[in-house]
Parts: C-alpha cells; sequence; structure tokens
C-alpha cells in the first residue's frame, strides 16, 4: 500500500457536512492520529482496494479450463485469423 505519510506534496480541498467531518475528525482521534493522516491513510487504502478490485479478474472453473485448454492446445488459424493478422501487419508498426 502508498505511504499515507512523508513528504508532502499534492493538495486535495473537498467539502463535506459538518456531521460527516465529525465522525471523522472522531474516528481519528480513537486511532491516535492526526485527522489529514487519518484520512490519506483511509483513502489510500479504498483506492488500493478498487484498483486491486478492476486489475484482477476472477474465472469460474469452467472458463479457468477452458482458459488453460486454449493455451496448452491452442485452436489452428482459421482463414479470417490469418486475415486479421496480415491486416495488422499492414496497419500497427511494431517498433
Amino acid at each position: 500500500m502508498a505511504q499515507a505519510d512523508g513528504i508532502k506534496g499534492e493538495r486535495v480541498n473537498l467539502r463535506l457536512s459538518a456531521v460527516a467531518k465529525r465522525r471523522i475528525e472522531r474516528a481519528a482521534a480513537l486511532e491516535g492520529r492526526p485527522l489529514s493522516s487519518f484520512i490519506v491513510a483511509s483513502v489510500l487504502e479504498q483506492a488500493e482496494r478498487t484498483i486491486a478490485a478492476h486489475d484482477a479478474m476472477e474465472l469460474s472453473r469452467r472458463d479457468a479450463e477452458r482458459f488453460l485448454d486454449a493455451v496448452l492446445d491452442p485452436p489452428r488459424a482459421n482463414r479470417r485469423l490469418r486475415a486479421a493478422l496480415d491486416e495488422h501487419g499492414q496497419r500497427v508498426l511494431s517498433r
């Protein structure tokens, strides 16, 4: 997880209700942390969960087996696939 503490840099401003602010202040106090440190750590933790949820792909057992079968024993390229690969070679310059 990214560091919540450290060098100060960018600034983010936000508005929230008085009730929300008091709740966040209470939670920070319960952990004995400064408000800004608590907010940054909490937001980074949620950001990591969100990124992980979007970066990872879960397959059902059936789909995982089908994927593995395709990797281990790929189907032969048909005419349409070969034509698509030829077109890709003409359109895209590889470096």
